[in-house]
């Protein structure tokens, strides 16, 4: 399926990351010690959501020939003590029945991001050293 890899050197906290045969940068921000040269971690999480779930309702509108002119995902990530929390917020744009909206919201919950998301996920984690 998807794969990604990450290198970082001794540059505080530049992280090219290659992925699809794209590169991109991540980095925290000034105020954590970075540079602020790309989107911090949990920005490329929330954009996988939000691209996510924009990309679903839209192939499911196309899908259904539902006259939905466009999708905007809104997404908030914050913390409440000990639980970690994404607020979203969509707003369809479209001649739409109440009945076609709340099935675009059901649609919502199985995207297959918001499905790995809410299920959790098992990260099997090895450590290599590096050959010179």
């Amino acid at each position: 399926m998807a794969r990604a890899t990450a290198h970082i050197g001794t540059e505080t906290y530049a992280t090219t990351l290659h992925v699809a045969g794209r590169t991109l940068v991540s980095d925290e921000p000034v105020a954590n010690g970075g540079q602020d040269a790309g989107l911090a971690p949990y920005d490329f999480l929330l954009s996988a959501l939000a691209s996510c779930t924009a990309i679903t309702l839209r192939m499911y509108a196309n899908h259904k020939g539902w006259p939905v002119t466009s999708v905007d995902v809104a997404l908030h990530f914050y913390r409440d003590g000990e639980k970690e929390i994404i607020d979203r917020v969509v707003t369809v744009d479209g001649d739409l029945t109440a009945d076609q909206r709340e099935r675009l919201l059901q649609v919502t919950e199985r995207t297959p991001v918001t499905k790995t998301l809410k299920q959790g996920l098992t990260i099997a984690t090895s450590l290599e050293v590096a050959t010179r």
